[in-house]
This record gives structure tokens, sequence and C-alpha cells, in this order.
């Protein structure tokens, strides 16, 4: 009788402990998606944090890259979001960002290390919040098949010249494509993101004198002309942009060698390790020319801290971790992702990753940092760039497939982007 009510006892102590104990651990929870092994190795990190902070336990809720851009900020609007989140329209969302700086151990080292890219993620006057980091510096680029222009005995045009234009690399992958009956000589992501630095190479401003977002002048047209005539006569993959709806890409027909050239971006190169490895020979080459240079855009996604978290310190204490030099360092080596991280730009990384085309293809795009016009940086920091991006893609499908001429197109974004900023103003 004296045991069992010893037992008794210890289990009412344990059983009034549950509650307190439940009560003291903190779940987080971050909003993420994949571009390729990102996720499993933001998981072996997180474990590493939980196993030496036993209050806080973090679940990754991944979802597709098209909820981040699609269903994330409905979520946001109506307070129902994550903890913490993956995203890329960075100052289009920056109204829901956690400012971290009051629980900051040492705010300097973000200011330090993320200064050029903390103003990314803030909007107007805002000059010090600190959200979170960059998981990666993205610049858009194309990548070619070799292997397929010299199957078809097509000289690779950045071969032979520093300075290829758009048109000659269409001229040849249009030849490569015939000669061995490919179905896509070029495609691009469908994404006024991705368009932005062909535009820009042709001339466009994407800014007025007074700082206003605008594509009424003749560079914007030009590329605007050429990539919907592309469309048209298969030069661009024919059904990527007509008859897909938000976001897409052509990593699948790229990775069976079903196509030529592909305009993407950086990010794509852990994928393409993995998808295509060495089964033929993918290559980066610098981004094609036009009279405004020979451009690219920066770009890449943002861990932040949501505001409407019931846990800031907890999210703040994860963050720190994450963005330190050592394990930041170590996510960038592991994901074959650029740093946006001075520290780690100085020190330089050392990519895991014994597939040298992998290796040449990161060097070529941190190479293209270089070549970045001012606009494209310009049009990166702009905090309603989402409605430059979305109306580009959506009117110049319209013209595509003849819903729209090019003219009408063209100032139905203005439209778009013009009543949008007024929404936003109030």
């Amino acid at each position: 009788m004296r045991k069992v009510l010893a037992l008794l006892v210890i289990l009412t102590v344990v059983a009034s402990a549950l509650p307190a104990l439940t009560q003291d651990m903190v779940e987080l929870r971050i909003r993420w998606y994949n571009d390729g092994n990102e996720g499993e190795v933001l998981r072996d990190l997180l474990d590493r944090f939980e196993a030496d902070n036993p209050d806080i336990s973090v679940e990754i809720d991944t979802v597709p890259y098209s909820a981040i851009l699609e269903n994330l900020p409905l979520d946001l609007a109506a307070g129902e979001g994550p903890d913490m989140a993956r995203v890329t329209d960075l100052g289009g969302l920056a109204q829901y960002y956690l400012d971290m700086t009051p629980y900051l151990s040492d705010p300097a080292y973000w200011e330090e290390n993320f200064g050029p890219f903390l103003n990314w993620k803030r909007l107007g006057d805002d000059d010090s919040s600190i959200p979170g980091f960059m998981t990666q510096l993205t610049i858009t680029g194309p990548f070619i098949n070799r292997t397929l222009f010299e199957q078809a005995g097509v000289e690779v045009p950045s071969d032979m010249s520093d300075s290829v234009s758009w048109e000659e690399w269409a001229a040849a992958s249009v030849a490569v494509a015939e000669a061995l009956e490919i179905p896509y000589p070029m495609a691009m992501d469908r994404s006024g993101h991705r368009f932005a630095g062909p535009a820009i190479s042709m001339g466009a401003m994407y800014f007025d004198d007074m700082g206003h977002p605008t594509v009424m002048d003749e560079g914007f047209r030009n590329m605007a002309e050429i990539f919907v005539n592309w469309h048209l006569d298969g030069t661009m993959h024919p059904e990527m942009w007509p008859l897909s709806e938000g976001y897409a890409g052509a990593n699948e027909e790229f990775a069976n060698a079903e196509l030529v050239f592909y305009m993407s971006g950086s990010w794509q190169v852990g994928q393409f390790s993995e998808q295509i490895g060495d089964a033929f020979d993918w290559q980066t080459v610098p981004n094609p020319c036009g009279p405004g240079g020979c451009t690219g855009m920066p770009g890449g996604a943002a861990l932040v801290g949501i505001g409407a978290t019931e846990h800031p310190e907890e999210v703040t204490r994860l963050m720190e971790y994450l963005a330190s030099q050592e394990v930041l360092g170590e996510f960038a080596a592991r994901t074959l992702f650029i740093p946006a991280h001075s520290g780690l730009s100085a020190s330089g990384v050392d990519f895991d990753t014994d597939l040298q085309l992998a290796k040449d293809s990161l060097g070529v795009f941190v190479g293209q940092v270089g070549t970045l016009e001012q606009t494209a940086f310009d049009l990166q920091a702009y905090a309603y760039n989402r409605n430059v991006f979305n109306a580009t893609r959506d009117r110049l499908t319209q013209a595509m497939v003849g819903e729209l001429t090019l003219d009408e197109a063209i100032d139905r974004i203005q439209d778009d982007v013009d009543t949008a900023l007024a929404e936003v103003s109030g």
C-alpha cells in the first residue's frame, strides 16, 4: 500500500509539472520553399540548434514556390502567417516583417555583413530595421547545353566574343535545335524579374526622372517585341509563357536535353548538379548584350522574421545562429548558393562539390556581379517591383496569345503599375 501511495504521489507531481514543461517549450514554424537541397541542409542545422537550445523546437513547412508568391501574402495580411518565412518579394512584404534590432545581441554584425541588402527588405524612410538575412544572393543568367552545340557542330558564341547579343544567341540556339531536332531552342522563366535583365540590356530605363516606374521607353519596347515574336516563331518555348499561370520554369526540359539555351539564374546550379550531374556538359554563359549593357538582375531569397510572431526573442535567437558566419558559410557551401555576406565574400566559400561543371557555373555567376547595371540594382531594391514584374509577365503573355497588340500590352503594363501604386499610396 505504501508503494502504491508513493507511486501516486510521484505521478501527481509529474502530472502537475507537465503543463509547465510544455509551456516552456516554444515551437517556431518556418514557411519554406526549395530550389535544390537547401531544405535538407537547413533541417540538419536546425537539429544542431535544437540540441543546444532545448527550449525551442523548429518546424519547417515546405511549400511550392508558387505558394510563397501567392498564398503567403494572403496569410500574412490575415495575421495567420508563420514565425519566419523564406521570401523573394523582399520589399513587397516588408510591412509584415519583425524588426529584430531590440532583441539582437550584436546589431552591428548585421549592419557590417548584410548592410547593402538590408535596404531591400525595408520600406520608405526606414534605414535601421533588421528583419532577417539573405539566404543567398542570386544573379539571373543563361545556361546552355554545350554538348548539344558540339553534337550539332555549332560554335558556342561566347567562345568567340566577350559581348554576344541576344540575336546572336537566338540564331545559334535555333541552328542547334534544327540540326539535332531538339524541341526548344530557348526558354526563359515565366517571370517579369527574369525579363528585366534583358530589357535593361536593350536600354529599358524602368524609372522616369521622378523615380516613378515606367515601361514607356524604346528599350523596353524593343526587348518586348523581340521576346513576343520569339514565342510566336518557336525560338522560345512556345507553351511555357502562353499556357502557364504565375511562375513557370523549364528545368525539366533543360535537364532532359530538350532545350539548348535556358535563361534562369544561379539558384539552379545546385538543382542541376543533382538532376543532371555530368550526364551532359551544362554551362553558365555571360548575360547577352545590348545597347544598355550585358546585365542580368540581382536578387535572392531572404529568411525573415514575421512581426506577428508571439516569440520574437526566440525567433531572433534562431536567426542569430543561422546568420552567423560559420553556419551561413556551411549553408552556402552545401547548397552551392552565393552568400550575400561581406565576411564570407572576403574569405571565400569552399563549395561542397566535386562536380567541375557546378564550380565553373558558380564562378561565372560570381563574375557577373560586376556587369550588373545600376538600374538592375535600383529595380531590385524598389519596394513595389513585384507590381512591375507581374504586370510585365501577364500582359506580354496576352500579346503572345493575340489578346492584345504589343502596344496595347505595354500600355496595360503601365496602367497596372500606376493603379497598384495609387492604391498603395491611398
